[in-house]
């Protein structure tokens, strides 16, 4: 009798563990994402992603931030968000969606790999890279600059900047720039008296550039350090007063309909494996047991020009209209 319970409780216990094992299989299905990474590495990310999950078909829609999230909120209040997983440049960003109760929370088994400065402490996002932004020069054209000062010292015509109303990270450097000791509205006033050229994105900013159209910009380091290693003309400063840094967080939209592969896309990309591809493709990781790519200073080099987030959240958009009037839009 004793060897008959025992063989049925061995069933039993077989056949919760391959129910269990059946619920916790690979996710699959559709998965949408929103993101302003560059084309190409958004393509690379999501293809490295499903060669680990190859039941699941990632959708991409790919624009500047200010679009990405415009698009996002549009199809949000009409009650029809497409989005599973938004892969944007900045946390104020997300600060404005979380308020809204529009992400998912979810702890990453990761999420104890990263420092916690860069991730939210309810897990509604993790920051996924750091991006700084630095002064670029064309290396045939123009001499290295100390400051972002010496670029309002400049003969006008000489400065391409990418604009906020597009770029995330535009939209916060603005936060920060103009709460920045010896810069603030001052020095966006002098950039526009020297007819700094605006462009839709930093990879505007870097064909500028690199082309010889503004033999300066305004841009995030990791494209300008790029090009210089496929040979372009291009070099970057980290000037003396600091750089604003971004992370390129990832969160889950709450309404995703496909929760499981969104996790697993988060997961993905805090990883060992996903930090090492962002490395691969010319990112600065934020894991320290992954090594930054050539030509990058380690995160102990850097020196951060910050504001306080709550203070970027709350002035965005005042900041931007400030910012239209000014530059006349």
């Amino acid at each position: 009798m004793r060897a008959r319970l025992t063989l049925v409780a061995i069933i039993f216990s077989c056949a919760v563990l391959l129910m269990a094992s059946a619920a916790m299989g690979a996710p699959s299905g559709r998965l949408t994402l929103y993101t302003s990474q560059p084309d190409a590495d958004a393509q690379k990310t999501v293809a490295a992603f499903q060669a680990l999950y190859p039941d699941v078909e990632v959708t991409i829609f790919r624009s500047g931030t200010e679009e990405v999230i415009s698009r996002f909120l549009l199809e949000a209040e009409a009650g029809a968000p497409q989005a599973d997983v938004l892969l944007v440049a900045d946390a104020p960003t997300f600060e404005i969606l979380k308020a809204r109760g529009m992400l998912a929370s979810y702890r990453s088994p990761y999420a104890d790999d990263i420092d916690p400065a860069y991730y939210d402490p309810d897990y509604a996002y993790y920051g996924t890279k750091i991006m700084a932004t630095v002064i670029a020069y064309n290396t045939a054209l123009a001499r290295p600059l100390a400051s972002w000062n010496d670029l309002v010292s400049l003969r006008p015509g000489q400065v391409a900047m990418p604009d906020p109303n597009y770029s995330g990270a535009a939209a916060y450097n603005l936060g920060v720039f103009t709460r920045a000791e010896g810069l603030g509205w001052e020095w966006y006033e002098a950039l526009r008296q020297g007819r700094v050229l605006l462009t839709q994105g930093n990879g505007a900013v870097l064909r500028a550039v690199a082309s010889g159209e503004r033999p300066y910009g305004i841009i995030v380091e990791y494209l300008a350090i790029r090009a210089k290693q496929e040979g372009s003309p291009i070099d970057i400063v980290y000037p003396k007063e600091g750089v604003p840094v971004i992370t390129e967080p990832v969160g889950i939209v709450k309404s995703t309909q496909n929760p499981e592969a969104a996790r697993a896309f988060v997961d993905f990309l805090l990883s060992r494996e996903g930090q090492q591809l962002a490395a691969d493709m010319g990112y600065m990781p934020l894991r320290h047991d992954v090594d930054p790519p050539a030509g990058f200073p380690s995160l102990s080099e850097i020196e951060v020009l910050s504001a306080e987030t709550k203070v970027l959240v709350e002035q965005r958009e005042a900041d931007k209209e400030r910012f239209n009037e000014l530059f006349g839009e």
